[in-house]
């Protein structure tokens, strides 16, 4: 059964549908039908996945464009398949968040809805693709839906982040495309196929230029340090939702791409830039930790949190460590999750007082107890509270790291301590203190509201208790990485006690 296809076909379908429905509130509705149909398919194709079984499983190959061996070939291992169950997962609930998003918006509510759903066979395409102009393809037009979305839905700055957006993007995308062509040259197999390009290129100055050309994009895509730049301006002028999907999924297109192709396509040049990767890394963990904190912009807050968040991805994928690597991946899964709580909340509460920034909140605790409460578990959630799911990723990349660099793993658990500060400091300016008069009369959160946050919460809370379902599905993966890059985990030292004399 043609899995992959069928979950971005009723995307498409339904993003056509929704453009046909003359109504709004039945343009949601369809909307969301067709997002928990999606949602319903990955969890049935998820159950027939076997984590022992072929390294690439509900594979597709038809021919694309014969003459340069380009396919339309598609599959997943755990790695890709988690990413996908990811962003089916938070399709359904951007959905209902964003049910009263788009009536303030320079084009039309259906027009929003189609774009959600565009936006997610794109999703899917990206993490499935196995053919690589296939995965460039997927890689630059899931930027035209998401350009849209901040551009015409977004705040008062909201063209100038979309455009900042999609330059950034659309530059690293153009160092991708040369790479992928000279990657097609050089091999000449005559075919984009991921697995018959892998171990073609053999010459180590070449691996060096091919890598950096996809790694670039990856870095801009992720974003990581010094390539943020464009990340706070999107992610604090695009609606709530759009900004969930963004830094919860599109962002993990540049860490999955780290990963899957730069990692095994050029396992001798990611070996020599390693050192670099892991220094950049680190410094986006502090930097992003400290500059989070300076911030008075709650949504650009949380977009800074990210960036330091993408600093321990990175630096678990370059770790090369199976620890590292399984952690990095579940990290990608546990911050979409956690991220997309507090832009969630963070937008509930934006929307009730009509400002972003954290000054003019205070006391909400004792107004709306509720909000209050859910902003405080998403926040813990960011901060990898021991139980919530975020903190068995970030150990598992830690000490995963301290297996081979043990400087940087020190280095990075400041990023811990600096992450209670921002998070607590936020929310204790928000929600404990005086009562501020401006939000004395702020309600609490709806039944829709709580219908949104609630999944979020509870993955949070049983992810952190039991990931074994997750890591079932990425260990194997991220060890038939590794063996392609031909490093394995370093060997334990046991301290030996000296016999007595």
């Amino acid at each position: 059964m043609p899995w992959l296809s069928i979950l971005m076909g009723v995307s498409v379908l339904g993003a056509l549908g929704v453009t046909l429905v003359r109504n709004d509130k039945l343009a949601k509705q369809f909307t969301l039908g067709v997002s928990l149909v999606v949602l319903a398919l990955a969890i049935a194709m998820a159950v027939g996945f076997n984590p022992n079984g072929d390294k690439f499983q509900f594979v597709e190959k038809y021919v694309w464009i014969r003459s340069f061996g380009v396919h339309y070939a598609v599959g997943v291992d755990g790695i890709a398949l988690v990413l996908i169950l990811l962003s089916v997962v938070l399709v359904p609930i951007v959905v209902l968040a964003s049910w009263h998003d788009a009536e303030a918006g320079k084009r039309s509510v259906r027009t929003y809805f189609s774009l959600l759903l565009v936006l997610e066979a794109m999703m899917i395409g990206v993490f499935a693709a196995t053919d690589v102009f296939l995965f460039y393809v997927f890689f630059e037009a899931m930027l035209i839906p998401m350009y849209f979305m901040i551009g015409s839905y977004g705040g008062a700055q909201r063209s100038y982040a979309a455009v900042k957006f999609l330059l950034y993007s659309l530059f690293g995308g153009l160092l991708m495309l040369v790479a992928v062509i000279a990657l097609y040259s050089i091999a000449d197999k005559h075919t984009f196929m991921f697995s018959d390009l892998i171990g073609t290129i053999q010459d180590v100055n070449t691996q060096k230029w091919l890598f950096l050309g996809f790694f670039i994009a990856f870095a801009i895509k992720a974003p990581l340090w010094p390539f943020h730049t464009w990340l706070p301006d999107a992610a604090a002028q695009a609606p709530a939702g759009a900004a969930v999907l963004l830094v919860g999924v599109l962002d993990k297109v540049g860490t999955y791409g780290m990963l899957r192709f730069c990692l095994e396509l050029f396992p001798d040049a990611a070996k020599y830039f390693t050192p670099l990767v892991i220094t950049l890394s680190v410094i986006g963990i502090v930097y992003g930790a400290i500059v989070a904190i300076g911030q008075t912009d709650m949504k650009r807050l949380i977009a800074y949190t990210s960036v330091s968040h993408f600093g321990f991805i990175a630096m678990g994928v370059f770790a090369m460590t199976t620890n590292a690597g399984a952690g990095a991946t579940l990290y990608m899964v546990n911050h979409g999750f956690s991220t997309g709580a507090l832009f969630l909340i963070a937008g509930f509460l934006i929307h009730r007082r009509g400002s972003q920034y954290i000054a003019d909140y205070g006391g909400v605790q004792k107004v709306a107890p509720v909000l209050a409460g859910t902003f405080l578990v998403a926040g813990l959630s960011s901060l990898s509270l021991p139980g919530l799911s975020t903190f068995v990723s970030e150990f598992m990349v830690l000490v995963g790291t301290y297996q081979r660099y043990l400087v940087p793993a020190i280095i990075a658990t400041t990023g811990v301590v600096l992450a209670a500060i921002y998070v607590l400091w936020m929310y204790q300016r928000t929600m404990n203190g005086p009562t501020a008069e401006s939000v004395k009369k702020l309600p609490d959160l709806s039944v829709r509201e709580k219908w949104v946050i609630a999944p979020l919460l509870a993955l949070l809370l049983v992810f952190g208790f039991y990931p074994k379902p997750l890591l079932d599905m990425i260990h194997p993966a991220v060890k038939s990485t590794l063996t392609t890059v031909q490093v394995s985990d370093p060997a334990a030292v046991v301290p030996v006690a000296k016999e007595a004399q």
